[in-house]
């Protein structure tokens, strides 16, 4: 059934060219050939992004999209250059933090929120 399909991350946001800005120039995505009017969409070469406008944006209370990084800690530095701030969970348990990065055994993490309060995580592969 679904699992032979292609999956789409959905996100909701209240201002489509704030989002515009962030997912653009602060995470780098690259918009897709096809848009439709009033969204956007970002192809990545794992998954594609939806972006749309909602007035539900920043109501999920749980992470929205995990990207798959080489370097967790690289990642973390070049987006606080850019003005991220990492969200910090401390009450996981069997895990530490260290610094913005949560580490559980052999998995590290980082959270953070986009304008609308969407939650996204970066993951060590």
């Amino acid at each position: 059934m679904l699992g032979n399909n292609e999956a789409i991350a959905t996100i909701a946001v209240k201002d489509i060219d704030v989002a515009k800005k962030f997912y653009e120039e602060t995470l780098e995505l690259k918009p897709a050939e096809h848009q439709e009017e009033g969204a956007l969409s970002y192809k990545t070469p794992g998954a594609t992004i939806f972006v749309y406008p909602s007035q539900y944006a920043g109501t999920n209370q749980a992470t929205a999209v995990t990207w798959i990084v080489e370097d967790v800690e690289k990642e973390v530095s070049a987006l606080k250059t850019k003005g991220v701030q990492f969200e910090h969970y401390d009450e996981l348990p069997d895990t530490k933090r260290k610094g913005d990065v949560h580490i559980a055994g052999e998995q590290k993490l980082a959270w953070f929120k986009d304008p609308d309060g969407n939650i996204h995580a970066i993951a060590e592969e």
